[in-house]
């Protein structure tokens, strides 16, 4: 059993389920992906697989390392994005092996991982949500985020004081996301919800049931 797969996401839209709820959906676009290396206990540590996304587009730039290692495994297909995930028995899955969305045909739930948008260098009525001081006439402090000290003792500004600076681009996990919809021919994923990151941004799709060991 294997952790997930990678995936685009490609954006979001809406459906109409059963019950003529209109739902709010992220499409994903998740694998196809191959199985390019084993990873074992014995030899590394640990059980996963490393995968690489196959994308229909031309791929440049590959260095004769990065393709002596796809080459050194049988894989035969091109990929230039690399991911390790989590299995359970890596000795169901070979080398070289194609995996698609069909992975998640009986999962409920999934968990999405991926970098959020980069909004660069903010202030603190961006970037926490501070009120601010008055806009009145004469007052000089508009959008400053006022005194950050702790007194004489310990005269210091303490650890996680909400500060001005860099805003998104992390890496955020949205665990439990409800599976609306596959569609396997196209190798969609449609789940319940947003999903972190900007449109043909890269994310990891987990089952959020599975437990290792």
């Amino acid at each position: 059993m294997i952790e997930g797969l990678i995936g685009r996401k490609i954006g979001m839209t809406q459906i109409i389920n059963e019950n003529g709820e209109m739902i709010p959906v992220t499409v994903i676009k998740t694998g196809p992906c191959v199985v390019v290396q084993k990873k074992t206990v014995d030899k590394d540590g640990y059980e996963a697989v490393q995968l690489g996304l196959i994308e229909n587009k031309k791929i440049k730039n590959l260095n004769k390392p990065f393709k002596g290692h796809l080459e050194k495994r049988g894989v035969k297909q091109l990929v230039k994005i690399l991911r390790e995930v989590r299995v359970k028995d890596e000795k169901e899955l070979e080398e070289g092996k194609e995996l698609t969305v069909d992975l998640f045909e009986n999962v409920k739930k999934v968990n999405v991982v991926g970098i959020s948008k980069g909004k660069g260098f903010q202030g603190v009525m961006k970037r926490h949500g501070f009120g601010g001081g008055r806009m009145s006439h004469g007052s000089k402090i508009h959008r400053t985020p006022g005194s950050t000290g702790a007194a004489t003792y310990p005269g210091r500004v303490m650890k996680g004081k909400k500060l001005p600076g860099q805003t998104g681009n992390k890496r955020i996990t949205v665990k439990n996301l409800k599976v609306e919809k596959i569609m396997k021919e196209e190798n969609l994923l449609l789940v319940r919800g947003a999903v972190p990151g900007p449109n043909g941004g890269l994310v990891i799709v987990k089952n959020s049931e599975f437990r290792r060991g």
